[in-house]
């Protein structure tokens, strides 16, 4: 069900053809209708929702004028604290967790006066590609609902897909907004690492982890940066940057001289045929809008997934050993504390999240550092030397999104090395610590989405909406919706 996008559902709002609460009303009514088929929330704030859009339709009637998101349906996912709200990060281990505080990016949103529609399903602690790896549901793909929305934010893609909420916001630590923008047909960007305040969001991989936003337009995307982008006191790793308007970008036609480059490595094996044409022809699109478009070899880009389940696991060993039954979360009462440990662990873990804690302990343990998590660090900055040197030469890159169109629920829950191939394509970008964007560029045989990923330069992100929105508007893929 199309909702519209922000700028119509402003619109509407401000001539007074529809209200806060009608709009809010109707995502609700939509949200269960579809629910017991997508399963996209994990909990849905019908309460709050009625109560922000109640505040913004007075602010109307009294004359005032509202921002550009006041009153627009927001789904989160469920690894970003909301103060009062349960947030589990889709673990039993946080079954019964509820913030005393709230994220930045959720406080920066609820100012601005957003809709806070529900927390969306996810990947438990954000670990998997399918988002069956939930401890509470799995979430369907709205084009296929025997078939996965990709992960870890697979609840908020298939939110957006769904028309279950107008954007939704993700976290991406190595292609976990992008992947499941892919699979479910929708725009989702990972913004450059600092850009927004991670201030709230559960960590998995503190190195690679960042926020960001998924809708069905670009322009919606670059909205929803402009609310969330920024420097914040209480995150260390953000950056002092002046926050552009990323809407004065979004222009029809691509710039003069742009230049493009084809990354030669993502291209081979393991691709699925039909993506690879899709995005061959996009590339064409591109080439004759104007954009100059040339090869790039980026060498060490394959070694991406290896450094990455190095380096991520070894954080996240790290910051999930604070889950100790103690301080908050569920617990396994025993006669000892190791015991009690030990016990509200193993049960409050799902397999995933146990193999990676053990994968990352392992790589960390004395007489492994040096040859497991130190010589994976030093990949990561050779990957970064190969991006730095393409963007020498060329104004972005393009590859496809993921390797294949989405896979059927199951096919690949007792193959975790296969699964984690689906990330093969957007990890580099984590690692780098680079912006990416994934936009629709169209269909296989099956009727499911393909996408298209471009990735800019450290904070150029302006570059980014400018080729995604001119591609976008000389396409119909982005008005595609699924019929459930």
């Amino acid at each position: 069900m199309y909702q519209g996008s922000i700028k119509e559902l402003h619109q509407q709002l401000i001539n007074k053809e529809r209200s806060a609460v009608e709009i809010a009303e109707e995502v609700l009514k939509h949200i269960e209708t579809v629910e017991p088929k997508v399963k996209a929330f994990l909990s849905v704030t019908a309460e709050s929702a009625l109560n922000t859009a109640k505040q913004v339709d007075t602010k109307i009637a009294s004359g005032e004028s509202i921002g550009i998101l006041e009153g627009i349906p927001l789904g989160v996912k469920d690894n970003m604290c909301t103060k009062g709200i349960k947030t589990t990060c889709a673990s039993q281990i946080l079954a019964n967790f509820v913030p005393p505080y709230e994220s930045t990016v959720t406080q920066k949103l609820k100012d601005a006066g957003v809709v806070l529609v529900g927390k969306t399903n996810l990947d438990e602690f954000a670990m998997g590609s399918s988002t069956e790896n939930s401890g509470f549901q799995v979430t369907a793909n709205p084009w296929d609902l025997a078939r996965v929305p990709g992960g870890s934010s697979g609840g908020s893609a298939a939110a957006v897909a769904a028309g279950e909420c107008v954007v939704a916001l993700g976290s991406d630590t190595g292609g976990s907004i992008r992947q499941p923008a892919s699979f479910c047909g929708v725009v989702g960007l990972k913004p450059t690492y600092g850009l927004v305040s991670r201030y709230g969001l559960v960590a998995y991989a503190s190195s690679l982890d960042q926020i960001g936003p998924f809708s069905r337009t670009v322009e919606d995307s670059a909205i929803l940066l402009n609310a969330i982008a920024g420097y914040d006191n209480y995150d260390s790793t953000s950056l002092k940057v002046d926050i552009p308007d990323y809407t004065q970008y979004l222009q029809p036609e691509l710039k003069k001289g742009l230049k493009v480059g084809i990354i030669t490595e993502t291209f081979g094996e393991g691709l699925d045929s039909v993506v690879a044409e899709t995005v061959q022809k996009a590339i064409a699109l591109l080439e004759s809008m104007g954009a100059e478009v040339k090869e790039i070899s980026c060498p060490r880009f394959r070694y991406g997934l290896p450094v990455y389940y190095m380096i991520a696991s070894s954080e996240a060993s790290a910051n999930l050993a604070r889950y100790d039954a103690v301080k908050y979360g569920v617990r396994e009462e025993s006669e000892d504390l190791l015991n009690m440990y030990t016990n509200t662990r193993a049960s409050g873990f799902g397999a995933e999240v146990k193999r990676r804690i053990m994968l990352g302990t392992y790589a960390l343990s004395a007489g492994y550092y040096d040859a497991y998590y130190l010589k994976a660090q030093k990949v990561r900055t050779l990957i970064k030397q190969d991006f730095d040197n393409a963007f020498a030469d060329v104004d972005v890159l393009v590859c496809p999104t993921a390797p294949s169109t989405a896979f059927k629920a199951g096919e690949k829950t007792d193959d975790p090395l296969s699964m984690y191939l689906s990330d093969l394509m957007t990890i580099p970008v984590n690692l780098a610590g680079l912006p990416g964007i994934s936009i629709p560029c169209g269909f296989d045989s099956q009727g499911l989405p393909i996408g298209l990923q471009l990735i800019s330069n450290v904070l150029r992100e302006d570059v980014l909406f400018h080729v995604a929105h001119a591609y976008e508007q000389a396409t119909q893929w982005h008005k595609k919706q699924p019929t459930i």
